[in-house]
C-alpha cells in the first residue's frame, strides 16, 4: 500500500545514548518494514543531527525526498527519562525543524497521484500552524485514503480544539489506555467501559476503528459494529519506546489486508511486544518472530 506518514522526526537522547525516532518516523519504518510504500513528510535542521537523521532514512531505504532541510531550526530532540514503574517521559524542545515542513508543486502532486490508501498523523506536529496547514491540504487531495490518527498526547503538545479537529478527519482512531481518561474527557464522550466509550466514539466522529493498546493486557479494538478485548504477549521488555508505533503499523497493515477483528488486534499485539522487547524505537524484526511468539501472556525471557 502507498502509505504518506506526517510527522515529527526526531533524536530521543538518552542518559548513554541518541536514537533516531519520533512517533510518524517509528510508524514509517515499521510499516516499511511490512513491505507498504512510505512516503514520510517531515523536515530536519541543516546540522549534524539532520544529516545523520537523513542518512538513517537512506540506510533504511526510506526516501528523504520529502524531508525539508530548514536553516532557521535544528533538528528535533526530545530528552527521555524513565519513570520508576519504568515507562518514558519525554521533554520535548521546540520549536525545531520537524515544525515546518513543506513540499513543491511536483512533490505534492506525487503525494497524492497516484492517491494514497492510507495517511497517517498524530498530534504533536500538528502544533505548528505551519504543518497543520499541510497536512489539511494533503487529507482534501486525497479524499479517498484512509486517515489513521495516532493520538500520541504529550505534556503542553497539545490542545482540546486541536485534538477534537483531527478525530473529525480520521477514519481510525488509536490512542493508548494512559491516554483514554483524557481522550474522553476532550472530546467529549461518555461510556464507562472501554466498549462504550469505543462504540460513542465510533457514532460521534464517524470512525470506521477505534483502538485502545493496553500494554502487556493487549488491547481493545472495535471495527465497524464488532468489538473484543484481545490479550497481549509477556515479553522481557528492554524499553516500550516504540511499540506503539510498531503497533499502529501492524493495525493499518491488518485494516489494508481485510483481516477479521481478531485477527488485527492478534498480530498487533505480537509486534507491538516484539518490539517492546528490543531496545529503540525501531529495531530490526521479523514478521516471523512475531508470530513466533509464544502463547498469550507466557513469559518468554
Amino acid at each position: 500500500m502507498k502509505i504518506i506518514s506526517l510527522g515529527e522526526i526526531l533524536w530521543d537522547i538518552f542518559p548513554q545514548a541518541e536514537h533516531l525516532g519520533g512517533a510518524p518516523f517509528n510508524f514509517a519504518l515499521h510499516a516499511h518494514n511490512l513491505g507498504h510504500e512510505i512516503y514520510f513528510v517531515s523536515a530536519v535542521g541543516k546540522d549534524r543531527r539532520g544529516q545523520l537523521a537523513l542518512d538513517q532514512m537512506e540506510a533504511a531505504d526510506i526516501s528523504t525526498r520529502f524531508v525539508r532541510r530548514v536553516s532557521d531550526y535544528p533538528t528535533g530532540t526530545v530528552t527521555v527519562s524513565f519513570s520508576n514503574s519504568g515507562g518514558p517521559q519525554y521533554r520535548i524542545h521546540r520549536p525545531v525543524a520537524y515544525d515546518f515542513p513543506n513540499v513543491d508543486h511536483a512533490e505534492f502532486g506525487d503525494l497524492v497521484s497516484p492517491s494514497p490508501q492510507w495517511i497517517y498523523y498524530g498530534t504533536l506536529q500538528q502544533m505548528s500552524a505551519s504543518a497543520h496547514e499541510l497536512t489539511m491540504r494533503l487529507l482534501g487531495a486525497a479524499p479517498s485514503a484512509k486517515r489513521f490518527y495516532d493520538v500520541n498526547l504529550r505534556i503542553d503538545s497539545y490542545t482540546p480544539d486541536l485534538v477534537r479537529g483531527l478525530t473529525r478527519q480520521a477514519d481510525i482512531l488509536k490512542l493508548s489506555e494512559e491516554e483514554h481518561p483524557a481522550v474522553q474527557e476532550i472530546i467529549g464522550i461518555t461510556g464507562h467501559s472501554r466498549e462504550q466509550f469505543c462504540r460513542n466514539c465510533a457514532h460521534e466522529f464517524d470512525l470506521e476503528a477505534v483502538c485502545i493498546t493496553r500494554g502487556l493486557a493487549g488491547c481493545s479494538l472495535l471495527l465497524k459494529d464488532e468489538f473484543l478485548e484481545a490479550p497481549g504477549f509477556r515479553v522481557r521488555v528492554a524499553d516500550t519506546i516504540g511499540a506503539g508505533d510498531a503497533f499502529s503499523s501492524a493495525l493499518v497493515h491488518g485494516l489494508g489486508a481485510g483481516w477479521t477483528a481478531l485477527q488485527i488486534a492478534d498480530f498487533a499485539n505480537r509486534v507491538g511486544a516484539l518490539v517492546a522487547s528490543r531496545a529503540g524505537g525501531a529495531p530490526r524484526w521479523s514478521v516471523q518472530e512475531a508470530m513466533g511468539l509464544g502463547d498469550v501472556n507466557t513469559y518468554r525471557g
